[in-house]
């Protein structure tokens, strides 16, 4: 069964808990839900702490192999971004990008140790093939980082459940 997207942000949440680099807490916040058009725009927000991880939504598609076995695809991104003091120093940003490499790849790493993992049910679907990354920079707010997307691919049920549809004969459609 696919993973809600309330058990995605917390999985995330989670990893932001755990990894020692990240350390997100209550009271030091590290973990963020934004989209890219946010992060890229400037993030207005004073409560932030780096490195950050920030969590995107996610758009899905539908496959049919014609033989009743649905798929949801599931097509997420996270970013894992730090501050620089002087957009202009390059050996800066590049030793930001070098940290948070490390970082992301100890993530997808996890990710896929999870996969396997019965109290991870929500990345069980996981791809490892699926993972790409892109080297971004805001000079707005000096920060830079990498983007990763991945793809979830899980079963969908073709059973239409029937606790959610009135019995035929009832409703306004019945002229």
């Amino acid at each position: 069964m696919a993973a809600k997207f309330s058990q995605l942000v917390t999985y995330f949440e989670n990893l932001a808990r755990q990894h020692r680099d990240i350390g997100h807490t209550d009271s030091e916040k590290h973990f963020f839900r934004m989209e890219t058009d946010e992060v890229l725009g400037g993030i207005n927000r004073t409560d932030v702490n780096y490195p950050m991880l920030i969590m995107e939504g996610y758009s899905y598609d539908f496959t049919d192999s014609k033989s009743d076995n649905l798929l949801k695809n599931r097509r997420g991104a996270f970013m894992l971004l730090d501050h620089v003091s002087d957009p202009t120093d390059f050996d800066a940003m590049h030793r930001a990008w070098e940290k948070m490499e490390e970082i992301g790849d100890e993530l997808i790493l996890r990710m896929k140790a999870d996969k396997r993992n019965p109290y991870s049910p929500v990345i069980r679907d996981f791809q490892f093939s699926g993972v790409e990354a892109t080297l971004i920079a805001n000079e707005i707010d000096n920060n830079c980082g990498i983007r990763y997307t991945y793809t979830l691919t899980s079963p969908l049920s073709n059973d239409v459940n029937p606790d959610k549809w009135l019995p035929v004969g009832s409703g306004e459609f019945n002229n």
